[in-house]
């Protein structure tokens, strides 16, 4: 048994999809998240400085006695993999996980990826496709609007902005006839509804959160670390009213069971 906890991160709201599954296979763990809000859209950065904030973050929740860490952020999984792969501290990102699930799914059609700019740009996504499914077209598609969009509160798939954002970037997707989707950012599991209805029941939709979850238990597991309480502790670079406003919408509760406690934002690294 191992009580000390698991540390998860993304820029803001993405990444509590990532804690929900790990609390759904592991629910006695302990979590620190911290939501980088103060520093977001992460998909408009320079790699050069997402290196530097993905040491920054790590840095951070290995203050807290941490035994493995989740990088519930598809734009640093993507951007800084080496940087995660040699942590001092058990990590797993996004990027391995998902193409995993990918790689599994039956049938030989195109497949597609969404995720940020700053992923799609970094060619990561479609690397890992390629030769996890050398048999199958990749598309991959930036949605740089959609992080702003969740964030500011537009989740609904009943919003007339979020169905526009959806079509407008979607299009290319249903148009090849992709078997299956990617949801690259973990952000995007937020508008998932929305997304399912505009392409359809035939296409299935793989959570990069969730698959990163379920690779970050298996390896508590087979290490035999589990163990907790089931506590949660929030931390925020941005403004903690909001955070908890946001999260409690997003995980069914009050805002007062999602305290959040302000870190204050450290300076974008200079390039």
């Amino acid at each position: 048994m191992d009580n000390r906890p698991i540390g998860v991160f993304d820029s803001g709201l993405g990444g509590l999809n990532g804690l929900l599954a790990l609390r759904r296979f592991l629910p006695d763990e302990n979590i620190v998240y911290f939501a980088d809000s103060g520093r977001l859209p992460y998909g408009a950065k320079a790699r050069g400085q997402l290196r530097e904030m993905a040491k920054q973050d790590l840095s951070f929740l290995s203050s807290f006695g941490v035994k493995a860490i989740l990088i519930a952020c598809g734009t640093l999984s993507s951007n800084a993999g080496d940087i995660l792969d040699t942590w001092s501290i058990p990590t797993v990102g996004v990027l391995r996980s998902s193409a995993d699930w990918m790689r599994r799914l039956e049938g030989s059609g195109p497949i597609a990826v969404i995720a940020t700019e700053a992923s799609i740009r970094s060619g990561s996504y479609q690397r890992i496709l390629h030769d996890s499914c050398p048999d199958r077209e990749v598309i991959a598609v930036p949605c740089p609007d959609f992080v702003p969009m969740i964030e500011s509160g537009h989740c609904s798939p009943e919003d007339p902005l979020v169905q526009n954002a959806v079509s407008r970037y979607l299009q290319p997707v249903r148009e090849i006839g992709a078997e299956a989707l990617l949801l690259g950012c973990t952000h995007y599991d937020i508008i998932r509804e929305a997304i399912s209805r505009f392409l359809g029941p035939d296409i299935t939709l793989v959570s990069a959160a969730e698959s990163g979850a379920v690779a970050l238990c298996s390896l508590l597991l087979k290490a035999g670390k589990t163990g907790g309480r089931g506590e949660t502790r929030y931390f925020t670079s941005g403004d903690c009213e909001c955070f908890s406003r946001s999260a409690s919408l997003f995980l069914g509760c009050d805002a007062s069971d999602v305290p959040a406690s302000s870190v204050p934002p450290q300076p974008l690294p200079n390039l």
